[in-house]
């Protein structure tokens, strides 16, 4: 009988291990493409990139004011992943979104301080511009993302 248990406890850590391994090969996988994307996506013609490696390109250009770090704004967005997963959209939910820039991730407020209202950009957000290796919990964001989200800054509030 104990013989079993030992070889179930076996069978039970292989298959954890090599849980472990096909995670960890995913993740680095998902790394190795976002980074190619973020290499390819430097390189178009319309694409500009920031000091701090923001990506952005105008989609519409606006006339309106354009944001500080301290001010409140609304907008309408719609964030995804490399792979085209659309993790969080204000367009879903059927309502813009309001808040304060200081309460969002670097990317998103350095971002919209560039646009002016009316204004439609895509930004695509290296890992240390949106959550890193900690994203939000049961989030589709998996650790390391690249992030792309088409943003319109409909107000300053």
């Amino acid at each position: 009988m104990m013989k079993y248990i030992v070889s179930g406890m076996f069978l039970i850590l292989f298959l954890l291990a090599q849980a472990a391994c096909s995670s960890a090969t995913s993740n680095d996988s998902r790394a190795a493409n976002d980074q190619a994307f973020l290499e390819q996506n430097a390189q178009r013609d319309d694409v500009t990139v920031t000091e701090s490696g923001l990506q952005y390109r105008v989609i519409e250009q606006g006339s309106g004011a354009t944001p500080s770090a301290s001010d409140r704004v609304r907008v309408h967005y719609r964030g995804k992943l490399v792979d085209g997963t659309e993790f969080d959209s204000s367009y879903r939910r059927g309502q813009p979104a309001t808040f304060p820039l200081q309460g969002v991730i670097p990317g998103f407020r350095e971002g919209i301080m560039l646009m002016n209202v009316g204004s439609t950009y895509e930004f695509v957000m290296p890992p240390q511009l949106g959550y890193g290796n900690t994203p939000p919990p049961g989030s589709s964001i998996y650790p390391g993302a690249v992030l792309i989200f088409e943003i319109t800054l409909l107000e300053i509030l």
